[in-house]
């Protein structure tokens, strides 16, 4: 059972950048899809990004194309989310997760998440 570990958030303001950062540890991390999910507060958890095992596709919700980037290190062990740009509405906390699609359900191993606030 792999086992992540989000870290990199924090309090910036509008216009500003992030890298977030998940580590893994446990099972085989280059044989997994990986992607990114946030949750606002009173919202559902929704879909940012995803990226396959070797990387070479991604998939990126409309509202972050452009300003977000997926990346992953597979010798480190650990997926990447480069955010750029940042606006208030991506404030929530993110969560990585074991998987690939635009939906949660497929998703396993999240991990406990990283609060992102962007104060306008």
């Amino acid at each position: 059972q792999v086992q992540l570990v989000e870290s990199g958030g924090g309090l910036v303001q509008a216009g500003g950048s992030l890298r977030l950062s998940c580590a893994a540890s446990g099972g085989t991390f280059s044989n997994y899809a990986m992607g990114w999910f946030r949750q606002a507060p009173g919202k559902e958890r929704e879909f940012v990004t995803t990226i396959n095992w070797s990387g070479g596709n991604t998939d990126y919700a409309d509202s972050v194309k452009g300003r977000f980037t997926i990346s992953r290190d597979n010798a480190k062990k650990t997926v990447y989310l480069q955010m750029n740009s940042l606006k208030p509405e991506d404030t929530g906390v993110y969560y990585c997760a074991v998987g690939w699609g635009r939906q949660p359900r497929p998703y396993v191993s999240w991990g406990q998440g990283t609060q992102v606030t962007v104060s306008s």
